[in-house]
């Protein structure tokens, strides 16, 4: 217990340094001296009406003198139809995406290629679209100013001098603004500087980049229409380094701001916060019923009974949080940290909850025994700190840009680690089944250890069923389903832990009846029994047997 505390301990204080570092939904992230050839930036399922804002600032390029011609840096924006398929900017081949772009399914693809030498951004737009595209054009100030200084503009602002005084006065008095003018000053000025396309009658735009300081700047707002609804990713490409053995530092700041009509969530986690909070109330229900077993059979309960209660309500205020910490991101843009850190905390006592109930079962702790053998106890060395690290990392996955180089690592090692401690669990379980098979040829009470192992061979299968539906089935369900369904993933997941909830408790309730919950009879009151039995001395005489919920009296009849 003192490795769960130290576990539990860590775990605590680096939430507390992840939470700090908390993440919105509004993403804008940071690079500095990356030189990886493609960035991720984020995933996002858009319907009719959805908008996509990004402003790429401060992109600093390295020293060295490089043909973006042949290898071209900017963005790519790639549409599908389900998560599991984003065909345009999959990096199956070693050929950048910006420099030789392909068509598949017939799918749109937007590409914004930067043109460095002549401050340009060359934007083509591939397939079927349906989007309004507004950003600045190419050269768009100049004709500005020039046309200002021709001689007819000249004339039209020469006027008369008993015209000035009245002019003057117009001009001190300040101009009539709207409400939106005011609350957001730059509107204006931006509206004067961008113009907006549709992007199936302008597939090709020359649009103006910024450069300041030796840095580039560039922006630009889609509107999605509703024919392009679906799964768009956003990645930007620096292309040179993906030749072998040349990797070019690059350092930029993006901010993306995604947003659908009903607020700030993709259109796979729109109905999350309401599913989520259904969900808590079928599991609190579920929590209620199993405390109203256990009072009604006390005289039969152990510790790991109220365990698997304790489980059961932590599970629940799990998602209610949950469901709240989604509510703010769709009505906000970003979590608030209260609510978070209560998630979180949650979220992690229910994991490391789940696999120590599910493992103490599997060993017969409490039921049958109140010591774990020197293997069953490694087992808990082993589940507890890796809880700690699956939690870890899911903290850090939720509270990271997509984009940054940590993200992808801490994935894969929550990923493995889930697995390694669903592995582990089962072998409890499978210790106990052949020390079950072993008894019940060896010590005579063939009967109630082949009702045990039965009922062990039955919980072996809940658990393994249990791992595919959450793990296989469920990832499988949610790379193949269209966009706006892929909610599906979390519905099968809380639905396959409800299930198994509610088979565990039942086929480990506190009842006199339980095969699992009887302890064998001592050798010695066997012996007695079947002296008396023969002597008939105490004929008609009850005796106690002692069982695991106590001690039943029993009425034996001799011959």
């Amino acid at each position: 217990m003192a490795e769960a505390h130290r576990s539990c301990f860590v775990a605590g204080f680096l939430l507390l340094i992840l939470l700090c570092g908390c993440k919105a939904r509004i993403h804008q992230l940071t690079l500095k001296d990356e030189i990886r050839s493609a960035v991720d930036l984020n995933n996002f399922g858009f319907y009719a009406n959805g908008t996509l804002d990004v402003n790429l600032r401060s992109l600093r390029l390295a020293q060295q003198q490089v043909n973006y011609t042949v290898y071209p840096v900017g963005f790519s924006l790639s549409r599908s139809r389900v998560n599991g398929v984003l065909s345009y900017t999959a990096e199956e081949t070693e050929i950048c995406p910006l420099s030789s772009p392909k068509s598949a399914n017939d799918e749109p693809l937007i590409l914004f290629l930067f043109d460095i030498n002549d401050l340009s951004v060359n934007m083509k737009a591939i397939g079927t679209q349906d989007n309004i595209l507004t950003a600045k054009p190419k050269g768009q100030r100049k004709a500005r100013d020039t046309q200002d200084k021709t001689p007819e503009n000249v004339n039209k602002k020469t006027v008369e001098p008993h015209e000035q005084s009245e002019v003057d006065k117009k001009s001190e008095e300040p101009p009539v603004k709207t409400k939106e003018e005011k609350t957001n000053p730059e509107v204006e000025s931006k509206k004067e500087e961008e113009n907006t396309f549709n992007l199936e009658t302008h597939p090709h735009l020359i649009l103006a980049l910024d450069k300041n300081n030796g840095s580039y700047n560039f922006s630009f707002h889609m509107e999605i229409g509703p024919k392009a609804q679906g799964l768009y990713t956003l990645k930007f490409h620096y292309c040179q380094n993906r030749v072998p053995g040349t990797k070019q530092p690059y350092s930029f700041t993006v901010d993306v701001r995604e947003k659908n009509l009903d607020g700030f969530l993709s259109a796979a986690e729109i109905p999350l916060s309401r599913l989520y909070i259904c969900m808590a109330g079928v599991f609190f229900t579920a929590a209620m019923v199993w405390v109203y077993t256990l009072m009604k059979h006390r005289y039969s309960v152990f510790k790991i009974h109220w365990l698997m209660a304790a489980l059961a309500f932590t599970k629940s205020t799990s998602l209610v949080f949950h469901s709240i910490n989604y509510h703010f991101i769709n009505t906000e843009g970003h979590p608030i940290e209260g609510w978070a850190v209560m998630y979180y905390i949650t979220h992690l006592l229910k994991g490391a909850l789940l696999f120590i109930t599910l493992a103490l079962i599997g060993t017969g702790w409490a039921f049958v025994k109140y010591i774990l053998s020197d293997k069953e106890k490694n087992i808990f060395m082993i589940v507890i700190p890796l809880q700690v690290l699956a939690n870890v990392a899911y903290i850090i996955i939720e509270s990271t840009e997509e984009g940054s180089s940590e993200y992808y690592l801490w994935k894969e090692i929550l990923f493995l680690v889930d697995l390694i401690c669903c592995g582990a669990i089962l072998f409890p379980v499978v210790w106990s089944i052949r020390h079950l098979q072993e008894a019940s040829s060896t010590d005579g009470k063939a009967a109630m250890n082949l009702e045990k192992l039965k009922l062990f061979r039955h919980y072996y299968v809940m658990i393994v069923c249990y791992i595919y539906f959450t793990r296989i089935i469920a990832i499988l369900l949610k790379i193949t389903m269209p966009f706006q369904w892929q909610w599906c993933y979390e519905f099968l997941v809380e639905v396959s832990t409800l299930i198994f909830f509610v088979l565990t408790g039942y086929k480990f309730r506190p009842a006199s009846n339980n095969p699992y919950l009887q302890l064998p009879q001592d050798e010695e009151d066997v012996e007695m029994d079947e002296v008396v039995t023969e002597s008939g001395a105490l004929e008609g005489i009850s005796k106690v047997k002692k069982t695991s919920n106590g001690r039943e009296r029993q009425k034996e009849s001799t011959l």
